[in-house]
């Protein structure tokens, strides 16, 4: 089965969104429900400013234009600041970056991925538990260490 880059980025987005309410579930005991505003609109603001860097004909990584778009929306001059602040306020910053870890290590090169034998996804799946754990016990010491905990 071959999956076109429309529907690798649809997993992703699903599969990245998941994680990262359950992952909030467990590290703040937040509901389900109360995390996925705030899952959704950190997923617009980085697919906003991904497609920014599309439109744009400059040489900036789309982590900039994500990051401008982010400051912008939850900015006092935005209008929408104050929902976007509270409902992203809900979300553990670790949330996200479990999965962002995770993603780093495969360089989201999907084309080449997907060019590898079945036997590459079931590296992937052991790659992406191990990474996903070794970050969760890292911060685990450093929360503790800290007493931020």
């Amino acid at each position: 089965m071959n999956m076109s880059m429309k529907d690798w980025t649809i997993s992703l987005l699903f599969t990245s969104v998941l994680t990262t309410i359950i992952a909030n579930f467990f590290q703040n005991d937040i509901s389900i429900l109360e995390s996925v505003p705030g899952v959704l609109i950190l997923s617009s603001i980085a697919f906003i400013g991904i497609f920014i860097a599309k439109l744009v004909p400059l040489k900036i990584p789309a982590v900039v234009y994500v990051a401008l778009t982010g400051l912008l929306l939850a900015s006092p001059i935005s209008p929408i600041s104050d929902p976007i602040i509270y409902y992203t306020s809900l979300i553990s910053f670790t949330a996200p970056i479990t999965v962002v870890g995770t993603l780093a290590g495969i360089g989201l090169d999907f084309k080449a991925f997907m060019s590898q034998s079945w036997k590459m996804v079931i590296i992937a799946v052991f790659v992406f538990t191990g990474t996903f754990l070794l970050q969760a016990v890292f911060a685990q010491v450093f929360l503790t260490v800290t007493n931020a905990f």
